[in-house]
């Protein structure tokens, strides 16, 4: 970790003194790429300036095999609109095809392609997601057809994930973490609880491309999306590893690596497998996606799926979103709780969650607890304030928890449904913001507004 910590410092000083050059170099357009290379996931920076004083950032991730869709944030707000984005293909696995990768009229569907009745294909779905079977083989495929075992023998695949380890924090949170086809790392949390609601959270990429400043795994880029069978698999590793122990999961919350709604497509569809009555089973409501505010997969994701969803504020101005989660640079805040506002008016009993880290000097002011009253005004919502977890080369601080329940109370007065949610596994680097691993080379700090210097002990 020591030796980490030095590496970001490094980092850190050769990213502003490329900054610096480039912006006194020239007063013509110029730009400079920093390029880190690694097997699988080789990850790159650009920077590009220009007299009009617009700055972009562009941060993507290649392996040899599949490219994640790059993002671009410009202070101006010319970006483009983010896309889906490649998935690895393990070549390895041949004609094979990946069984979690799909819905059940999928399944369905190429089960009768292989001459068997569709009665087959519920059986073989009962026992890969129900039954407390979650089978990874066709050995555990018990009772089922011996020509049908056969032919699964010969045509498909049941893992798309190896266990690497499980960390146990002092307060019984664990931490899993999975290897991949291509050899990169996610981590996936299992958090339980006295009242039975165990939860886990599952991550939805390797990387983020969002660079969230409070967030660790936002200093890794994006590396690739993940399929949906990865992200089905991590819910059916912590039933199969974990039921034992903590007992039944209950809950999953899309709050792991990567940006939910980035890689929509494959969340949706990792998400109605989870739902679906006859597998996994997860209620709707208890299958929370989140999302930092790609307003257009927002609204995607509301028109197609009953799940539920918490939104990441964090801010109550656009000057410290802009800051602190550059994705505000495109989506505004009035867009994104307008954009809220009129969805949900055509979804009975719907609630969105809003997430608010609380950041020590920066965003906890009284002031900003009454203007998150107004902010929210009119969206049907609950709010979790969240203490902000450290983690190597972070500049925030987390508030003291005084400061958080004197904010806690200001949102209650103003009519608000608020939450304290207290840190979780942060000795194991499982708590909220403290997952992933970043390289040598990461995505860039920001600069940090003149009146926040002080907050953070920054000097001028």
């Amino acid at each position: 970790m020591e030796m980490g910590c030095m590496w970001m410092r490094r980092v850190r000083v050769t990213a502003n003194a490329l900054l610096i050059a480039m912006a006194s170099s020239s007063s013509s357009y110029s730009a400079v790429t920093v390029a880190y290379s690694r097997h699988y996931a080789p990850l790159s920076f650009s920077y590009s300036f220009s007299t009009s004083h617009r700055r972009s950032i562009s941060i993507s991730a290649h392996s040899s095999s599949s490219a994640a869709a790059p993002l671009s944030i410009h202070d101006t707000e010319n970006l483009h609109d983010f896309g889906g984005g490649e998935v690895y293909v393990n070549p390895d696995k041949g004609s094979k095809v990946l069984l979690k990768g799909m819905t059940y009229p999928e399944l369905e569907k190429w089960v009768e392609s292989h001459g068997f009745r569709s009665g087959q294909a519920m059986m073989l779905w009962k026992r890969l997601y129900g039954n407390d079977i979650w089978a990874h083989n066709v050995d555990e495929l018990e009772g089922l057809n011996k020509d049908f075992k056969k032919m699964l023998g010969e045509h498909a695949a049941f893992k798309a994930l190896s266990l690497k380890d499980i960390l146990t924090a002092s307060d019984g949170t664990r931490k899993i973490l999975f290897t991949l086809d291509d050899g990169l790392l996610i981590e996936t949390v299992v958090i339980p609880s006295d009242r039975g609601r165990n939860t886990v959270c599952v991550s939805s990429q390797v990387g983020c491309a969002m660079n969230c400043q409070f967030c660790y795994t936002g200093r890794m880029g994006l590396r690739r999306h993940l399929t949906a069978a990865e992200i089905i698999e991590q819910a059916v590793f912590a039933r199969r590893l974990l039921s034992s122990d903590v007992g039944p999961i209950t809950n999953v919350v899309f709050m792991g690596m990567g940006e939910p709604l980035h890689n929509v497509e494959n969340v949706i569809k990792a998400a109605d497998i989870m739902v679906h009555e006859q597998g996994l089973h997860f209620s709707p409501r208890k299958v929370t996606i989140s999302t930092s505010g790609l307003v257009p997969q927002l609204k995607r994701f509301l028109h197609e799926s009953n799940c539920a969803l918490a939104v990441s504020l964090n801010a109550t101005t656009d000057e410290v979103r802009n800051w602190i989660m550059p994705i505000n640079r495109k989506y505004k805040l009035r867009l994104l709780l307008e954009t809220l506002r009129e969805e949900l008016r055509f979804k009975s009993n719907y609630k969105v969650l809003f997430e608010y880290v609380m950041l020590a000097g920066i965003n906890d002011s009284m002031e900003d607890a009454r203007r998150l009253i107004d902010l929210v005004k009119g969206i049907p919502c609950k709010i979790n304030l969240i203490s902000f977890n450290p983690h190597c080369g972070s500049q925030f601080r987390p508030c003291t928890d005084e400061k958080m329940i004197k904010f806690r109370n200001v949102l209650a007065q103003g009519g608000c449904t608020v939450f304290l949610r207290p840190s979780r596994g942060d000795d194991q680097m499982a708590a909220c913001g403290q997952l992933g691993k970043p390289g040598t080379i990461q995505a860039p700090l920001l600069r940090i507004p003149e009146q926040f210097k002080t907050a953070l002990n920054v000097t001028a």
